[in-house]
C-alpha cells in the first residue's frame, strides 16, 4: 500500500485523507467497474468509504439503494476484514420528491431512523457502520447553492431530541458506532452537539460532511470556529466542485459526454444549482484556478486536492471517481505541498471570486 496519510477520526477510528465516495456506483459505474475502483483504492491505502441509502445519483426508484449494495458486495466477495475498513453511509432528510424511500422520506423521526439503519445493513450486508450521518437536515435550510435564510420557509420538523435518541438506540444496540452530520449549518451542528449531551460519551457526534473547495470556501465563515472550538471534523466533498476544477468542462468541445454534469444535464437539480456551468463567475474563476495550476507546473487536480487537505480542520477529502485514471489523479494530488507562493495566489482570486459555488 501506499503512504495515503492518515487522520484519528475519533477513538479507534482512524480514517484515511482520501475517503472514495461511491454515488456514482449502479449508475454511472456497473457492479465490475466498481469492484475495480474499490480494489484500487483499498490497495492505495484508502480505508475510507461514503455512501447514503439514496444513491446513486441521480435518484432513481430503479437504482436506489445499489451504491450501498455494490460496496457490501465487494467487501464479501473481496473477504475484506470488517476491522480494516470504514464505512460511512447517510439517511435521506425529508425530500417529499423520492417517494420510493419511505413514501418521500416524510421526515426524520425515529421510525423513519432505525428503518434506514437496518435498510443499509441489510443491502451492505454488515452488522455495524461506523459512521453514520444525517445527510440534510430535518428543518428548512438554505442548501445546494442557496445562501440566504427565509424564515417563512420553515415547517413543522422532528426534534433534535427525537433524531438523537434513535441514533442512541442504535449506538446501544450496536448497529453504529459514530454520528456525522451533512449539510449542516452552525446552529444545527451546535444544537445538535448541546442535545447530545444529555445521552452521554457513548453517543458521539464527530464529523461534518459539508462541501469545501476552490470555488467553496463558505465553511471559514461561521462553521469553521465551530467546528475547532468543539472538535469536530470536516469531511469535505465536492473538493473538484463535481469536476468543475479539472478543467474538462471548458475545454472547447465541453468536456466529455459521460462527465456526469454533461450526462444528466437538467435531470440533477441539486448539483446544477449549485454548479451552473452557464455561470460567468464560475467559469472565470475556475479558469483563474487553472491558470495558477499551470504557472506552478501543477495538475489542476493536484491544486484543487491540495488546497483542501491543508486545512487544518479537515480530517479527509471525500471523492468520486468513475474511472480508474480519475482515482489515480487524486492519490497522485495527497501527495503535493502547495507552496505560499501559490497559496497567495489562490486566495488573491479567491478575494475576486469569493465563493461561486456555495
Amino acid at each position: 500500500m501506499s503512504a495515503v496519510p492518515v487522520f484519528n477520526l475519533a477513538p479507534n477510528l482512524t480514517v484515511s485523507r482520501l475517503c472514495l465516495g461511491t454515488m456514482t456506483f449502479g449508475e454511472q459505474n456497473t457492479l465490475g467497474e466498481s469492484f475495480h475502483l474499490l480494489d484500487q483504492a483499498f490497495h492505495a491505502g484508502i480505508n475510507f468509504f461514503d455512501s447514503a441509502e439514496m444513491y446513486p445519483v441521480p435518484q432513481r426508484p430503479r437504482t436506489c439503494g445499489r451504491s450501498e449494495e455494490y460496496l457490501g458486495r465487494w467487501i464479501a466477495y473481496r473477504k475484506i476484514p470488517r476491522d480494516s475498513l470504514v464505512i460511512a453511509t447517510k439517511v435521506a432528510g425529508p425530500s417529499g420528491q423520492m417517494t420510493w424511500i419511505r413514501g418521500g422520506p416524510k421526515c426524520l423521526d425515529a421510525a423513519n431512523i432505525i428503518e434506514a439503519i437496518d435498510n443499509s445493513l441489510l443491502r451492505m450486508q454488515m452488522d455495524y457502520i461506523d459512521l453514520y450521518q444525517i445527510h440534510w437536515p430535518d428543518r428548512y435550510v438554505p442548501m445546494f447553492g442557496e445562501t440566504e435564510y427565509d424564515p417563512v420557509r420553515q415547517y413543522a420538523s422532528v426534534s433534535i431530541d427525537e433524531q438523537l435518541e434513535a441514533l442512541s438506540t442504535a449506538v446501544n444496540a450496536g448497529k453504529i458506532r459514530y454520528i456525522g452530520l451533512s449539510n449542516e449549518t452552525p446552529y444545527g451542528l451546535m444544537k445538535f452537539i448541546q442535545v447530545a449531551e444529555k445521552y452521554g460519551s457513548h453517543l458521539k457526534i464527530v464529523s461534518l460532511q459539508n462541501s469545501y473547495s476552490l470555488l467553496c470556501r463558505t465553511f471559514d465563515s461561521a462553521m469553521a470556529e465551530c467546528c475547532h472550538q468543539e472538535s469536530i471534523s470536516l469531511l469535505a466533498y465536492s473538493p473538484l466542485a463535481m469536476g468543475i476544477l479539472s478543467g474538462k468542462y471548458f475545454s472547447p468541445d465541453g468536456g466529455p459526454t459521460d462527465a456526469r454534469l454533461n450526462l444528466f444535464r437538467g435531470k440533477y437539480s441539486e448539483g446544477e444549482s449549485r454548479y451552473n456551468l452557464s455561470n460567468k463567475i464560475i467559469k472565470a474563476a475556475t479558469m483563474e484556478y487553472l491558470d495558477t495550476a499551470k504557472t506552478y507546473g501543477l495538475h489542476p487536480v493536484s491544486l484543487a486536492i491540495a488546497f483542501v487537505l491543508r486545512h487544518p480542520l479537515v480530517a479527509s477529502i471525500v471523492f468520486g471517481a468513475t474511472k480508474s485514471w480519475q482515482l489515480q489523479e487524486v492519490l497522485n494530488a495527497c501527495k503535493i505541498e502547495l507552496t505560499p507562493e501559490v497559496i497567495d495566489e489562490i486566495n488573491k482570486i479567491h478575494s475576486r471570486f469569493p465563493n461561486p459555488c456555495p
